[in-house]
């Protein structure tokens, strides 16, 4: 059986729980909910397993914050026996449009913390990572308020659209791999 680790970056804590920089959890939590799927806090994270069609999807939410995402990360591939293509990091980035999807194979962490340690940890920029966009609406040197801050009524009222064709995403990153993955979602 093939297995995959889905990783949902974000900080744990209710205050954390609808903000912009949460987006990975809140990708897993409705998955998570439309599967009926009970997430168990276990070393480093809350974990869920999902089965589909000869594969094991292991979901990752980190407990240790985001810029230290990367011990969790490295500690569940590990533990799991999962070859390093076989990981997804799910994040939020700035750098596009709200609701904005961009599936990449390696890439630069792009000042993203959680990022940074994942590479760090991982010592490879090598590896699956889905970035979710919420867009650069902040005046200048609000960007931590702008990021730790909760989605607008606009932008909530997208979501759910986003979250289910984030559900297709990562179905399809196991099913049909990175390659057809990337060519289908980016962009969308």
């Amino acid at each position: 059986m093939k297995k995959f680790l889905i990783v949902g970056l974000g900080n744990i804590g209710g205050e954390y729980a609808n903000t912009r920089h949460n987006i990975g959890f809140k990708i897993l939590d409705y998955f998570a909910k439309k599967e009926e799927l009970t997430f168990e806090t276990q070393k480093l994270g809350d974990i869920a397993t999902y089965k589909i069609k000869g594969r094991t999807f292991i979901f990752l939410k980190p407990n240790t914050y985001m810029n230290l995402s990367g011990k969790a990360i490295l500690y569940w591939l590990t533990k799991e026996k999962i070859p390093l293509e076989n990981l997804m990091v799910i994040t939020d980035d700035l750098n596009l449009p709200f609701g904005s999807i961009r599936v990449k194979m390696k890439g630069s962490d792009g000042g993203h913390n959680g990022l940074k340690d994942t590479q760090d940890k991982l010592n490879t920029t090598k590896y699956n990572r889905f970035r979710f966009g919420i867009s650069d609406a902040f005046s200048k040197g609000r960007q931590v308020d702008y990021v730790l801050g909760e989605w607008t009524d606009d932008e909530n009222s997208q979501l759910d659209e986003r979250l289910e064709k984030s559900i297709e995403l990562i179905k399809s990153f196991g099913l049909a791999g990175i390659n057809n993955t990337m060519n289908s979602f980016n962009g969308k």
